[in-house]
């Protein structure tokens, strides 16, 4: 089974670090978080053979990690001259993917769970896109008043905590998902799912518990980078 992973976004909540460096490449303690990824996928889910979408900063992923023998992985390149959104990025890889299944992550997280167990359940259900998705609770910032049909208020809840089930950016996908992403345009991974879902094919969820980090905006990754300083302190 063959991985793809989406490294061509601009990381614009990550400026001014990602100015001149792209978002997969930030370091986290002495490897950038891509190298995570790559080792994840190989060592996780038995994948040697890896399809990177590139485009903002491209060279700097392709001069580092090259043809990936380095790494023990044969690596590959689609390149697109703009963002295209996570779906679009992914629609640039379709030239490279056999017609079989494939995994999908996103090239901004940290991901620790078992892919051999997702990869199984996806193949066992027969599935046409199995999504990873992990609990989670937020409080929110104002309170909810609730009032009846004569607007009259019946209840306070103040900053009531919401929960449920988001998903992580990490896929098993049959190749022929692929077909339902439109060419060369902005295409998120959400509206193509949804497409997926309007024409009947099964997606099925594979909950995890743990085993996710979202290098998502500047505070999540000081925290993701002073966690594995301190992996390496204990090393």
């Amino acid at each position: 089974m063959k991985a793809v992973i989406l490294a061509g976004g601009l990381g614009t909540r990550l400026q001014p670090y990602t100015f001149f460096i792209p978002k997969p490449m930030l370091p986290l303690g002495n490897k950038p978080l891509l190298e995570y990824i790559i080792e994840w996928l190989k060592n996780a889910g038995d994948i040697d053979h890896i399809v990177i979408c590139v485009s903002y900063l491209h060279r700097t992923i392709e001069d580092y990690f090259e043809d990936g023998n380095r790494f023990g992985v044969k690596i590959e390149y689609a390149r697109s001259e703009r963002p295209l959104a996570t779906a679009g990025q992914l629609k640039t890889a379709e030239r490279l993917l056999e017609d079989d299944s494939f995994v999908c992550v996103y090239g901004d997280s940290v991901y620790e769970f078992n892919l051999r167990k997702m990869i199984r359940q996806h193949k066992d259900s027969k599935a046409f896109v199995t999504m990873a998705l992990l609990q989670y609770s937020t409080k929110l910032k104002y309170g909810f008043i609730d009032i009846n049909g004569q607007d009259r208020v019946t209840s306070w809840r103040e900053k009531p905590e919401i929960s449920g089930l988001i998903n992580i950016g990490s896929y098993i996908m049959e190749s022929q998902f692929l077909k339902i992403i439109p060419k060369s345009s902005s295409f998120g991974m959400d509206d193509a799912v949804r497409k997926a879902l309007e024409q009947r094919r099964t997606v099925k969820g594979f909950r995890i518990d743990s085993g996710f980090i979202d290098i998502g905006d500047k505070k999540s990754y000081l925290d993701a980078y002073k966690q594995y300083v301190s992996k390496l302190g204990k090393i």
